[in-house]
């Protein structure tokens, strides 16, 4: 009966194939358990259990039985109960994660997947092939960070389009990020400033060739003078700041930020979600909390312990480089012209007429004005509107005067000897 119930397994034919012969004396007990990589005694049971129940004997007595282990049925179905109301779009290993920090009835993740799978909630995903060579980690933190800004709907339609400026240490896998309105210099620069302000000076940044960090302009006076590329804002800074720029060809070189902000667009958006987060400036208070636990549970042990961040110097102002900055030029009037601004020196010096000076435009507003390392003084004035000249009427508007004949009696006819003559010549 439980033969005819139970169908037998290839391995069960081959074992039972073996403990044949180690029946029928073709081969010793010892060598049948070599040939099936079992032990002498297990051996020796199967032989008897094969002698006495025939060929029912070589299958285990479990087999097709409910595992006493089992979750019981009504358990299951409160779990896919909750999983379809609270968190239907959950995979199965964030809707477990999730379950165990909010203290509700949770099972394995494998387990809850399986679950998921046979009630249709779930599809495993096919594996692609990785058509990009791979590249190994850095071996040091600090040694190699990259960064990108990621546009998404991050409050889900609750809140204003926001942007992630985010940063992935290539060694260790440490995850930062700030939320801005838009991706541009100064969300680049100012999230920059938080990294250092947390982490320190990494050796190099890995950014792709969106037009905020990499520029195809042609280099200016100033630059072609110093001998430099044309730069952006970005690239001036991390230049001053001693960290190395590397711009990634493909979506692909720098995949670890783009895998990074695939995880978030699926965690970070739920996390947000069930917090009830609605404004950028909500966002930027939760992810103070997000990261510590993001960063606890995918962060990994680097190859080198040594961490490759530098302090910040104390001679550094950081202030005066995670800004905007340009030259202008002072004229004759000790003016300086600045985003269709006027500035006039303060206690001017004859010498200042023509002289370069470095504008330095901060995210706050404020505005520096150095000449040879020296802050100016100046003060805000408002220029004369140029007139605009008149608009030369059309050639179709000019009214073109008639020829003038002067009367007979005109002085010109009087003293014009030619006139006369043929008056003369009329009257004759």
């Amino acid at each position: 009966m439980h033969e005819d119930i139970i169908p037998m397994k290839r391995k069960d034919v081959e074992r039972l194939r073996i403990i044949q012969k180690a029946i029928d004396k073709h081969m010793t007990q010892v060598e049948a358990g070599k040939r099936l990589s079992l032990h002498e005694r297990q051996i020796r049971r199967m032989v008897k259990a094969v002698r006495e129940e025939g060929v029912t004997g070589i299958i285990h007595g479990n087999r097709g039985r409910e595992s006493p282990r089992k979750i019981a049925e009504k358990i299951k179905q409160k779990i896919i109960s909750l999983i379809k109301r609270k968190y239907s779009d959950f995979g199965p290993t964030l809707a477990v994660e999730t379950m165990e920090e909010r203290k509700e009835p949770h099972v394995s993740r494998e387990t809850l997947r399986k679950w998921m799978i046979e009630a249709e909630m779930w599809k495993g995903r096919p594996r692609r092939k990785d058509v990009h060579p791979w590249r190994e980690r850095k071996a040091h933190p600090g040694e190699m960070v990259q960064m990108d800004g990621s546009h998404h709907d991050w409050l889900e339609g609750r809140g204003p389009k926001m942007v992630l400026m985010g940063y992935i240490d290539d060694a260790m896998n440490r995850v930062y990020g700030r939320f801005y309105e838009y991706e541009g210099v100064e969300p680049a620069l100012d999230s920059l400033g938080r990294y250092i302000g947390l982490f320190g000076l990494p050796q190099s940044i890995y950014f792709d060739k969106h037009s905020t960090y990499k520029t195809n302009r042609q280099a200016d006076t100033d630059e072609l003078l110093r001998g430099e590329w044309a730069q952006t804002q970005v690239e001036r800074a991390l230049g001053e700041l001693g960290i190395q720029v590397i711009h990634a060809h493909s979506a692909q070189a720098k995949g670890r930020i783009e895998r990074s902000f695939k995880t978030h667009q699926d965690r970070l958006i739920k996390a947000m979600r069930l917090a009830g987060i609605k404004t950028l400036e909500e966002a930027n208070k939760f992810l103070e909390s997000y990261w510590p636990r993001h960063n606890g549970r995918f962060m990994k042990v680097p190859r080198a312990p040594e961490d490759f961040h530098r302090p910040v110097p104390k001679t550094m102002n950081l202030d005066g480089i995670l800004c905007l900055k340009a030259n202008r030029t002072i004229n004759n009037g000790f003016l300086i012209k600045w985003k269709r601004r006027g500035f006039v020196v303060q206690r001017p010096a004859l010498v200042m007429k023509g002289r370069r000076v470095e504008v330095r435009e901060h995210f706050d507003g404020r505005l520096d004005f150095l000449w040879q390392d020296r802050m100016l003084d100046v003060r805000e004035v408002q220029e004369a509107v140029p007139v605009e000249p008149k608009k030369a009427k059309a050639v179709a508007e000019v009214r073109r005067k008639s020829r003038y004949s002067p009367p007979a009696d005109h002085p010109w006819r009087r003293r014009n000897p030619s006139l006369h003559h043929n008056n003369y010549l009329e009257r004759i």
